[in-house]
């Protein structure tokens, strides 16, 4: 009977543990730091929280002498936030620059059913219609800003490539002169744009990185010779494309007078819903309207959502080892703190204190590991620059890690997790184990 209710009690704690690591991990920043607060003042002023601070105090205090078990705590855990930090930050960096590609105030126009521009293609004719759709801003010369677009995929060297299999996918986009006042964040910093009917490209910064791509260089696409005449940036998805005149890219390609999508300028976000629905309403028409803030924040979910879940699984199987560690020492601690912890509870203190005490000391661990791994992941991977293989229909993208506040946060709190699991079962241990057992051991 003992047995079962001791293995009731001990299924309990474990299931107070699920939920309570559960509703921790969902706490926003100003949540912890309301509870928090809220910790501070019952050790400020109930009579068992003056209790605990004093327990918690003796407790730090001794830390230096126990340097070695403490270092394993940080270091395992900084190692596990550090790891989960930069891989969350590689999906973050791809999520913005694409979500920052798009806007409310621009549509995408591509054929019904079709997942993104490469799989998409546009008559003349539903271009022609969808450049009279209501909604569409017009330029000085009343024309609207509409741009058809080309998107074709090439292959060109990696810069400082020394073999032939140093190669990279880069999407060549053709457009208009109108393409500039569309996406109006684009812009030459350095060289000129492209001139119409030549064979002339312009780079996104990315491009030219990755690529080694300069103003003046002669590049090939099979046995079409392009000219870079300038390096435009937006600082968004469009730094990892080269622009080139649509009608030059089209003959080039044998695309004739098709387009794969169209891009608008709306004259105000609140016309989408209008622009929309006049082309869908249309019974010839057989296209797929969106805003482009929709349609690229669409095309990372995926790939974000892998490096999400990658991330979490490695910071996962980090995460037991660290747990494993803190543990073993926080047990270690325990015995050999054993006379000390009884010898309280002898002359008053009960369980409760012990036991917070206990678990405050392995999560101020925690903390300082934390923190040593966000500020370690900061350091080394904020601005790191990486590409895609592909980017399922993006091309070869070009990004860069980000490390966010949020990140950070969300690294803190595995860290307090995994500090809160790593004390709780020694603190609940020394609390439990009767006094005159507790003074005889060593």
């Amino acid at each position: 009977m003992n047995k079962l209710k001791s293995f009731g009690r001990g299924l309990g704690l474990l299931l107070v543990v699920a939920i309570g690591v559960a509703v921790w991990v969902l706490l926003s920043w100003w949540q912890a730091l309301i509870l928090a607060a809220v910790f501070a003042l019952w050790m400020l002023l109930a009579r068992a929280g003056r209790r605990t601070a004093s327990v918690t105090r003796v407790g730090v205090s001794t830390l230096p002498q126990r340097l070695g078990s403490s270092s394993v705590v940080i270091i395992g855990i900084a190692g596990v936030v550090a790891v989960l930090v930069a891989l969350l930050s590689m999906a973050q960096g791809y999520q913005d620059i694409l979500r920052g590609t798009g806007s409310n105030d621009t549509a995408i126009v591509m054929r019904g059913g079709s997942a993104s521009e490469t799989t998409s293609v546009l008559s003349r004719a539903l271009i022609n219609t969808i450049e009279e759709a209501p909604g569409i801003a017009r330029d000085s010369q009343g024309q609207p800003l509409a741009s058809p677009e080309l998107v074709v995929s090439g292959v060109l060297p990696l810069a400082g490539a020394t073999s032939d299999d140093d190669i990279g996918n880069v999407l060549l986009r053709g457009v208009g002169a109108e393409a500039w006042e569309v996406r109006s964040n684009v812009h030459i910093i350095k060289g000129r744009r492209f001139k119409t009917g030549m064979r002339e490209l312009d780079a996104g910064q990315g491009a030219a990185r990755h690529f080694g791509l300069a103003p003046g260089q002669t590049i090939k696409f099979g046995r079409q010779t392009w000219k870079i005449v300038g390096i435009f940036a937006g600082g968004n998805a469009m730094d990892s494309e080269l622009w080139g005149d649509g009608q030059t890219l089209a003959s080039a390609y044998r695309r004739g007078g098709t387009r794969q999508s169209v891009t608008v300028r709306l004259t105000s976000p609140a016309a989408f819903a209008a622009f929309k629905a006049n082309l869908v309403s249309q019974p010839n028409m057989n296209v797929a309207v969106k805003t482009t803030l929709a349609y690229y924040s669409q095309q990372s979910k995926t790939i974000t959502n892998i490096l999400r879940v990658v991330g979490i699984v490695v910071g996962s199987i980090m995460a037991i080892g660290a747990l494993f560690g803190a543990l073993n020492c926080m047990f270690a601690t325990v015995a050999a703190r054993a006379r000390e912890i009884a010898t309280l509870r002898a002359i008053g203190f009960r369980g409760m204190p012990v036991v917070i005490a206990v678990m405050l000391e392995t999560m101020l661990l925690a903390l300082i590991g934390g923190v040593l791994g966000g500020v370690i992941a900061w350091l080394i991977f904020n601005g790191y620059t990486a590409s895609t293989l592909s980017g399922g229909g993006m091309g070869q993208l070009n990004f860069q890690f980000h490390v966010t506040p949020q990140l950070f946060w969300n690294g803190l709190k595995w860290a307090l997790a995994i500090g809160f699991i790593g004390g709780l079962f020694p603190a609940v241990r020394a609390a439990r184990l009767p006094v005159s057992t507790a003074l005889r051991e060593s």
